[in-house]
This record gives C-alpha cells, sequence and structure tokens, in this order.
C-alpha cells in the first residue's frame, strides 16, 4: 500500500525568486491614453470671472442647466408611472427589454429602413452607443474618419482603444458641409469606419438630402460602413428636413447612435440606442453578436427608463417638440443677428441642434495667440464663457450654445459686442484705405 500523503509531505518546485518585492502599481495605458480633449483645455484655462457682471455660460451643452427648458409632463409621469408599477427594478437583458426594443423599433423604422426589434441595442446614453459602435468596428491599429469641427468624445474613444484618428475638414462657407474629396483621400486599407454627425456639434448643421447621397456614394465606393451620430436627429429649424442617411442607404451598412438625451431634454436619464441599419447582410452575425457581447460587458441602459420608453415615445405631444425648435431657432436667430454686425466675427447660422460656431479673425485681435486666449479673457472681462473651438481641433472659432434664456442671450451678445470693440484692430491696410 502507498503511503497516505498530507498536506504537508507535498513539496513545492521552488520558484525563480520573483521581483514583487516592493509595490509598484501604475495606471494602465488605456487609462493613460484616455483624454477629453475639452477638458484638458477647459481646465488649462486661467477662468476669473469679472466679479461685477453675472457669469454667463454659453458653454454647456446640457440644455437643462438654466431650468427654461423641461421636459414635458408626459415624459414625467411615464417615468412616475414606470417606478409605481414595480416591474423595472431588476437586472434586464443586457442589449435592452424585448419590449422597450420593439418600441424603438416601431418609432424610428420606415420604408426604407424599415428595423425589427433585434435591430436595436439599448445603452447608457448615447455615448455608450458611440463607444460600443467604434469597438465593434475597429481593432488597435486601425482609423476612423472624424468630423473637424467634431464631437471630442469620438477622438477619447478611438484613442484609447489604440485605433488612430483622421480628421476630415468640414466647410464654414458651405453651412459646414463634408468636403468630401478630403474625405476620400484619407481612406486607406485600415479604415475602419466613418463618422458622420448630423445634426452637428458643434456646428449646428443639417445636412441635404443630396449631401447626404454623396457622403453615401463615397462610402459605397470605398466599401466604408457609417456610424452615424444622430442625437440631434430631428431637432432642425422649420423649413429644414432632416433624413436619417440610412433611410438613403441601399447597400452601406449603418450603424446610428441615438438617445433621449436633447430631444426630450433629459440627458442624466442615461438612455441611448444602436439602430442596427444592415445592407445585403455586409454586417452579417458577426457584428450583430459583436454587439451582444460587448452590452454584456455593462448592463448598460436604466431599466426604469427602458419601462418608461414606450410612453415617452408615444405619448409625448408635438407640440413640445415644436415649442423646443422654435426657442431655439429664435435664440439662435437673436444670437446670429447680434454677432454678425461686430467687426472680427463671423458667425454661422445653423439650421438645427444646439448650437451656433463663430469665426473670429484673429488678424484684428492682435492681443490674444489665439482663440483659448480670446475666450479666457472674454471671461475676465465680461463674465461670459464660450467653449474655444481647439477643443473641436477647429481654432479660431468658438462654440455658443444657444439654449440659455432669451434675456441672457441678449445680455451676453451685447457683452461680446463691448469686448471686441475694444480690443478690434483694424489691420494696416484697411487703416490706409480709411486715410485715402
Amino acid at each position: 500500500d502507498r503511503p497516505t500523503l498530507t498536506v504537508k509531505d507535498i513539496v513545492y518546485p521552488t520558484k525563480q525568486k520573483s521581483r514583487r518585492q516592493r509595490w509598484n502599481i501604475r495606471a494602465s495605458k488605456m487609462s493613460i491614453n484616455t483624454l477629453n480633449p475639452i477638458r484638458s483645455i477647459v481646465d488649462g484655462m486661467k477662468l476669473t470671472p469679472n466679479p461685477e457682471k453675472p457669469m454667463i455660460a454659453l458653454s454647456i451643452g446640457d440644455p437643462t442647466v438654466f431650468g427654461n427648458l423641461p421636459t414635458d409632463d408626459k415624459v414625467l409621469q411615464a417615468m412616475k408611472d414606470a417606478i409605481d408599477s414595480h416591474k423595472y427594478n431588476g437586472y434586464a437583458p443586457s442589449v435592452g427589454y424585448q419590449k422597450s426594443r420593439e418600441v424603438l423599433a416601431n418609432f424610428y423604422s420606415c420604408p426604407e429602413a424599415p428595423l425589427e426589434a433585434e435591430d436595436v441595442l439599448l445603452t447608457s446614453g448615447c455615448s455608450q452607443a458611440i463607444d460600443l459602435a467604434i469597438t465593434v468596428l475597429c481593432n488597435p491599429g486601425d482609423n476612423i474618419l472624424i468630423p473637424c469641427p467634431g464631437f471630442s468624445l469620438y477622438k477619447t474613444l478611438a484613442v484609447s482603444l489604440g485605433i488612430q484618428v483622421k480628421l476630415y475638414n468640414l466647410l464654414p462657407e458651405k453651412s459646414w458641409e463634408i468636403d468630401l474629396q478630403h474625405l476620400e483621400s484619407l481612406i486607406d486599407d485600415r479604415t475602419a469606419c466613418l463618422i458622420v454627425n448630423n445634426p452637428s456639434n458643434p456646428c449646428g448643421s443639417v445636412y441635404s438630402k443630396e449631401h447626404l447621397q454623396d457622403i453615401l456614394s463615397v462610402a459605397s465606393k470605398r466599401c466604408l460602413p457609417i456610424l452615424a451620430d444622430e442625437i440631434y436627429g430631428d431637432m432642425v429649424f422649420p423649413g429644414c428636413k432632416y433624413q436619417s442617411i440610412a433611410s438613403l442607404s441601399s447597400d452601406v451598412p449603418v450603424l446610428a447612435c441615438g438617445g433621449l438625451a436633447k430631444r426630450w431634454l433629459v440627458p442624466g436619464w442615461r438612455l441611448g440606442w444602436i439602430l442596427i441599419h444592415d445592407r445585403n447582410q455586409i454586417f452579417g452575425k458577426e457584428i450583430r453578436q459583436g454587439l451582444v457581447k460587448l452590452s454584456q460587458r455593462i448592463l448598460g441602459a436604466c431599466t426604469i427608463v427602458q419601462g418608461a420608453l414606450e410612453s415617452i415615445l408615444n405619448d409625448t405631444p408635438q407640440d413640445f417638440y415644436q415649442r423646443t425648435i422654435r426657442f431655439l431657432k429664435s435664440n439662435s436667430e437673436i444670437c446670429f443677428s447680434e454677432l454678425s454686425t461686430i467687426p472680427g466675427l463671423t458667425p454661422v447660422m445653423p439650421s438645427g441642434a444646439m448650437y451656433l460656431m463663430v469665426g473670429i479673425e484673429m488678424e484684428h485681435f492682435p492681443e490674444f495667440l489665439d482663440d483659448v486666449q480670446f475666450t479666457e479673457h472674454l471671461v475676465t472681462e465680461q463674465s461670459v464663457f464660450c467653449l474655444p473651438a481647439t477643443a473641436f481641433e477647429y481654432p479660431n472659432y468658438f462654440r455658443i450654445v444657444v439654449t440659455v434664456p432669451e434675456e441672457m442671450m441678449v445680455v451676453a451678445c451685447g457683452r461680446i459686442r463691448e469686448f471686441c470693440q475694444r480690443h478690434y484692430r483694424p489691420r494696416s491696410q484697411d487703416s490706409a484705405e480709411l486715410d485715402q
């Protein structure tokens, strides 16, 4: 009989001496590579408001900040009813409740771009939708095409994942249409997707059907899927028409990202979605399964908001949307009209969303090195904060958020005028022409 071994009798092989003799904990490369350009620029600015003037922040893309744009009572009631039902306190499937997915599919389905429940994933806000879409389409070393100027989150997410970013130009003189020639010149064998943001943050532009078709032509020719950031979808001014890019696509597959945040004025509720518009089964099972797997990393969308979704989508009155749009258009017109008459500034009138971009003719403001210094001194002297467009990789512009109360917008524009009048300097040839 073999002798019985006890734990004490077992001799473990001698390991080489570990170097773990002291604490040595470092942040991961992914965390180090994660950078929010807006935060890094704003945190580096010397923002000391004029104590004699109340601060007016035209920089925050949150429509709820000033309390003048509440969501509709029907939206609030839907949330109360979802809570009182006690049905939505547990975990939901990682892709969202089946019923909520069906509701969204029905809401956004159209004959040109039909949707079913399995084409919908619910996410923790539109930001997570964009994160999942980039992550499922791209590998480290790939590159993606993003607009310039464009929403800074695209770069933040991509770079942290080891994905290269290539910026394609938007044309302010053409209401921020894409420079398609420049866009196409950037495409190579490692280009994994094209991001199209329409309506646009930070530009407030809304693309025509013809321009969207031209974008699709490039994507089709170069076999490039589109990530459509449509969080401002349908937030367009009267006289403009919004069309989702997927509704015009016959062969280009599209991952369309959206959410409740802006149109329903509830950004803190964190409910977004991806709508999978496959064409000719190009995405196939692999992309769908990839999205499901990625959604399982974090059980994303809030269950209570999911439970309220059917009522939010179906019961919110049209007048609520129209009131919001009328206000945004009126404020945009006030801002554009006021700033258009200020020497040295060139505002670009938006057609939707919540933003207006303003060009600074820096040669007329020689005291300031760039848009960051210009906006920094605007805070110091006038207590008005506009976001320098360097944050969007587009120097010598600044972005204004048009959701502030009308009287505040009028005061802010007056202060910007006073600031520019104080610092504006005509160029030498301008002075010579005036002397003649």
